[in-house]
C-alpha cells in the first residue's frame, strides 16, 4: 500500500466559528501529535467581516511567538485582497514583495511555502512574471505553490520554462466534486493536497448540525445534499464492504479522508477540525486506513452519484 498522506491543519474557520482558545488548543494537540504542516491564507476567515481580515494568520503567529516554535511548515496563500468572498486579488511583483517580507517577518523559519491563491488570469506573461518574482524572492528558502487556479493548462505552459518540480497544489476533492482531472496538465510536476474533504461540512445525520456548523456558517442548506447522504448511509449499511463487521459508525470526515487517502494522485489532506476530538479522531482514522484494507469501500465511494 502507498505511503499515507500528510495531514495538514487548516485555519479557514479560525476567528469565525473557532475562537482563540479553540485555535490554540488545536495547535497544541496537532503539534504534540507530530503535526507540522499548517495551511492559512491572507483572507482567512472568509466570513464577510472586514474586521476579521487576516485574523487566522495573526492567531497562528501569536501561538508561534508564545511557544517559540521554529519547526512548523506553514503554507501561506497570498493574493486575495479581502475576506468578502470576492475574486479580488493582486499578484503584481510589488504586492508580492510586500507579502513575502511581511510573512517572512511574521512566521520566520516556519514559512515553508508561498502559494498563489485564487488566480483567474489567463494571460501567460502575467503568470510568468508572478512565478519569476516568487522564485527571485524565495531563493530556495520556501516552495512556491498553487491554490484555486482557474486555468491550470496555462500555468502548465508557463511552468514548462521554469525549474519547479514537486509543485504543491491544493485542490478541492470530495464526494460531491473533485478538481483532480481539471488539474491534469499539472499532474506530472505537482504533489496534490486535497481540501474540502467533508464537502463543506455535510453530515450523514441531518440532525447533527450545531448552530456553529461550518456548512450553515457558509450559508449551505443540508437538504440539498440529501441524495448523497442517503446513498452513503445505504452504502455503510452494507457491512460486506468493510474490512471487519464491528459495526463502525463512520462520519463524513472519515469517508472524505478515505476518498482522498486512497486516491493515487493525492499526497496531502487538509483537515478543518473545530474541536480537539475531531483532530485526534482524524489521526487515529488515518492510522486505521493503513493497518486495515478499505479498498472495497473506496471503490464503492468512487461510484457514488452525488
Amino acid at each position: 500500500m502507498r505511503t499515507p498522506p500528510d495531514l495538514i491543519l487548516g485555519t479557514a474557520m479560525w476567528g469565525w466559528t473557532i475562537d482563540r482558545e479553540g485555535c490554540f488548543a488545536l495547535l497544541d494537540e496537532f503539534y504534540q501529535k507530530g503535526g507540522r504542516r499548517i495551511d492559512t491564507a491572507t483572507n482567512y476567515p472568509i466570513n464577510k467581516n472586514p474586521s476579521d481580515f487576516r485574523r487566522a494568520e495573526k492567531l497562528l503567529a501569536e501561538w508561534i511567538t508564545t511557544h517559540e516554535v521554529t519547526d512548523l511548515e506553514v503554507i501561506m496563500k497570498v493574493g486575495s485582497l479581502n475576506n468578502m468572498m470576492t475574486p479580488d486579488q493582486n499578484l503584481s511583483p510589488s504586492f508580492l514583495m510586500i507579502c513575502v517580507e511581511e510573512y517572512e517577518n511574521l512566521l520566520g523559519a516556519n514559512l515553508a511555502c508561498v502559494m498563489i491563491h485564487w488566480d483567474n488570469r489567463k494571460e501567460g506573461k502575467e503568470i510568468d512574471t508572478t512565478i519569476s518574482t516568487l522564485q527571485r524572492l524565495g531563493e530556495g528558502r520556501w516552495k512556491i505553490g498553487l491554490s484555486g487556479i482557474r486555468y491550470p493548462e496555462i500555468y502548465a505552459e508557463v511552468l514548462a520554462t521554469h525549474s519547479l518540480d514537486d509543485l504543491p497544489v491544493e485542490l478541492k476533492h470530495n464526494l460531491l466534486y473533485t478538481d483532480y482531472e481539471r488539474y491534469a496538465p499539472l499532474h506530472e510536476r505537482s504533489s496534490f493536497i486535497a481540501y474540502g474533504i467533508n464537502a463543506g461540512g455535510v453530515k450523514l445525520n441531518p440532525k447533527g448540525y450545531s448552530s456553529k456548523a461550518s456548512l450553515l456558517a457558509r450559508g449551505g442548506n443540508p437538504d440539498t445534499h440529501e441524495k448523497l447522504t442517503s446513498q452513503l448511509n445505504d452504502l455503510l449499511a452494507t457491512r460486506a464492504i468493510l474490512p471487519s463487521n464491528r459495526g463502525l459508525e463512520l462520519n463524513m470526515n472519515q469517508l472524505g479522508m478515505l476518498y482522498a487517502a486512497y486516491h493515487p494522485g493525492i499526497s496531502g489532506i487538509l483537515l478543518g477540525p473545530s474541536r480537539i476530538e475531531h483532530l485526534t479522531d482524524s489521526f487515529s482514522w488515518l492510522q486505521q486506513l493503513y493497518t486495515e484494507d478499505y479498498t472495497l469501500l473506496y471503490e464503492a465511494l468512487e461510484n457514488i452519484e452525488a
